[in-house]
């Protein structure tokens, strides 16, 4: 996939703002990243589903898993692999987005920055500080199509920390990836954690 066609098709749905600090460490430290580039913390609406995943290789795929894709040999975060808390029953809304991801995202570390591949059949909702710096008061929504890419941070000019009012300090190295749903003052879903399946991507501080 070209980076030329990323970012035609990733275009914003609206201002939404993100609530303080980061929703995927759930109290754990930040530390002793060692060779780790990225941390994959996945959540349905406010329950994180499993343990934060630590990312060391350029790049990562979190799919799905339908049609016995866990055991294909994809390097990466296989969602119907996760702990799925149990026997609890699974929300209606969460059960069918969840069959929705298929192939899912790749996440891409790369020389101009990280990238995001929707590989999937629906598009993908990304909500980044760093695709943000023009609007520091608010942080946007992209909407990203199938088969197309989107930059989603660049370690050469990272975001500076940001304050919103009412909110507090928005970590400037997390990024939010919702599948399938969008969210933002236009959807139903005002905050990403109304969205039934979402991924928080946490970057590892700068050496």
């Amino acid at each position: 996939m070209e980076h030329g066609e990323s970012t035609e098709d990733a275009r914003r749905t609206d201002h939404e703002r993100l609530v303080s600090a980061s929703l995927a460490t759930d109290g754990e430290e930040r530390q002793s990243w060692e060779s780790e580039w990225c941390r994959l913390a996945y959540w349905e609406l406010t329950q994180r589903v499993g343990r934060q995943f630590g990312v060391r290789v350029r790049a990562v795929d979190v799919f799905g898993g339908g049609g016995g894709a866990c055991g294909s040999g994809r390097h990466g975060l296989c969602l119907d692999a996760l702990d799925q808390r149990g026997d609890a029953p699974q929300v209606e809304q969460v059960k069918k987005t969840r069959a929705k991801i298929g192939l899912g995202v790749t996440l891409s570390l790369e020389s101009d920055g990280v990238w995001l591949y929707n590989r999937s059949q629906e598009p993908v909702f990304v909500s980044s500080p760093a695709l943000d710096a023009a609007a520091a008061k608010a942080l946007l929504v992209w909407r990203v199509a199938p088969g197309h890419c989107l930059c989603i941070f660049d370690p050469s000019c990272p975001p500076p920390a940001v304050s919103l009012p009412h909110i507090g300090p928005v970590d400037p190295r997390s990024v939010r990836i919702s599948f399938a749903k969008g969210w933002g003052p236009k959807y139903s879903r005002r905050d990403v954690t109304a969205c039934p399946c979402w991924l928080e991507v946490l970057l590892a501080p700068p050496s």
